[in-house]
């Protein structure tokens, strides 16, 4: 049986929600396995949330680490060391998921930075919402040119992202500012949220304008992270020939590259997912 697996990064029991909805997202998208890396206070709430949730406390902050932070030898020894712990599960690993929970916490930043540059060195898809898109904005070249990354920024982060890299982005730009803004990183894709959801990989944008929720609420965001890490899993194992497939579904699977088809196919099923909840239960984000 063909195993799918997720990671995504959290900081700590402020912030179980999210990689929550992330990982459960993902595999109610059809991913087979999902790995949560959080820091050692947020292990067991997010595990209590769900049994099917892999969950590794590995990662430490600035209240965890256990290290007056003035002495920068000992603490850079121990961010290599969580490094290294993280990564050498990236051999079993398919995708892997920044920001939701991650928080700005400059321990789980510099540990994130370091957690990425490996990811692209082997390969890995990258999904980058949250504060995830924080870290971005103040380092670019982390992904500058790294095609297999996939930004998920709603409107502020948005116009933070165009600010770090010098891209205009009045609202007389807006349906072409997200293939500016991703040639500027070197056609990574942008998955640009809003009433109306603009995708784009530096060299075409679409649109997907299709009902939604009326509620605009937390966790959404993180649902779309999640989602994006299953296709992005499914495309990348199909291109390593990972099973069998029948002809007619290619375009369906063909999705590690991100195109212009998996954007949108991804915006369509969370929006008439999040429509579908609302009218069931008039408050949900997934129905049950």
């Amino acid at each position: 049986m063909h195993i799918v697996f997720l990671l995504t990064l959290n900081d700590s029991d402020s912030y179980t929600g999210a990689p929550y909805f992330a990982s459960i997202s993902s595999l109610k998208m059809g991913a087979d396995l999902c790995h949560v890396f959080c820091e050692k206070n947020a292990g067991l709430v997010i595990k209590s949330y769900s049994p099917e949730l892999m969950v590794h406390p590995y990662l430490r902050n600035s209240d965890s680490i256990g290290i007056d932070l003035k002495n920068q030898d000992r603490v850079e020894a121990e961010i290599n060391k969580i490094v290294e712990r993280v990564t050498s599960m990236f051999p079993r690993l398919h995708v892997l998921v920044v920001g939701p929970g991650l928080s700005r916490d400059e321990i789980m930043i510099e540990t994130t930075k370091r957690v990425i540059v490996k990811a692209k060195e082997n390969g890995m898809p990258l999904v980058i919402d949250a504060d995830g898109l924080y870290l971005v904005q103040k380092n670019p070249d982390i992904i500058r040119g790294y095609p297999l990354a996939v930004l998920t920024p709603n409107a502020n982060e948005f116009t933070r992202l165009c600010e770090s890299v010098n891209v205009p982005c009045g609202k007389e730009y807006r349906d072409d500012v997200a293939l500016k803004l991703s040639q500027a990183f070197g056609n990574v894709t942008i998955l640009q949220k809003g009433s109306r959801d603009i995708i784009s990989n530096g060299k075409e944008v679409l649109i997907c304008d299709a009902e939604g929720s009326p509620r605009r609420c937390g966790g959404q965001g993180d649902l779309l992270s999640g989602a994006c890490a299953t296709f992005l899993a499914w495309g990348k194992n199909y291109e390593a020939k990972a099973w069998e497939y029948v002809i007619d579904y290619v375009p369906y699977l063909y999705v590690y590259k991100f195109d212009h088809f998996t954007g949108t196919r991804q915006i369509q099923i969370l929006t008439t997912t999040f429509k579908s909840a609302f009218l069931c239960s008039q408050h949900g984000l997934l129905p049950y």
